[in-house]
């Protein structure tokens, strides 16, 4: 059976998933040996930071700020992308159905009425929202 990769084997895969679980669910370090943990930053290292008075690059598209990549992100999560085109009312009815919090919810329900939709895109910039200014 070929899988993709030819670095480790399938046995090995296993292992590093099954070291690596814990981390990914509880989002910190499950090591019971101290040792095993990375060392913090030094006294005199800055602090890490994933936007350090926003000098990073490229962390959005260009044309939209973090609050809109998070906003159409989170409609998207509800909507899903194979459920296109959909009406208002078929994008209120799916997120409801997919347990969507209610700011959500009350934000595609001021979608306009009538309209057929294509993609997220589209759903987004007709709340308001902004898009990429130039897609590759």
């Amino acid at each position: 059976m070929d899988r993709g990769s030819d670095k480790v084997s399938p046995r090995r895969d296993d292992e590093l998933k099954h070291e690596t679980e814990g981390l990914v669910r509880a989002g910190r370090t499950t090591h019971a040996e101290e040792w095993k943990d990375p060392e913090p930053v030094g006294e005199d290292q800055p602090d890490a930071d994933l936007v350090p008075d926003g000098t990073l690059h490229g962390g959005t598209p260009e044309g939209m700020s973090g609050d809109d990549v998070e906003g159409r992100a989170e409609i998207a999560t509800f909507i899903g992308k194979d459920a296109y085109p959909l009406v208002r009312e078929q994008i209120i009815d799916l997120v409801i159905d997919g347990h969507a919090p209610d700011r959500v919810i009350a934000l595609v329900r001021e979608l306009p009425a009538g309209r057929e939709f294509h993609n997220i895109n589209e759903v987004w910039t007709a709340l308001g929202g902004h898009v990429e200014a130039e897609r590759f």
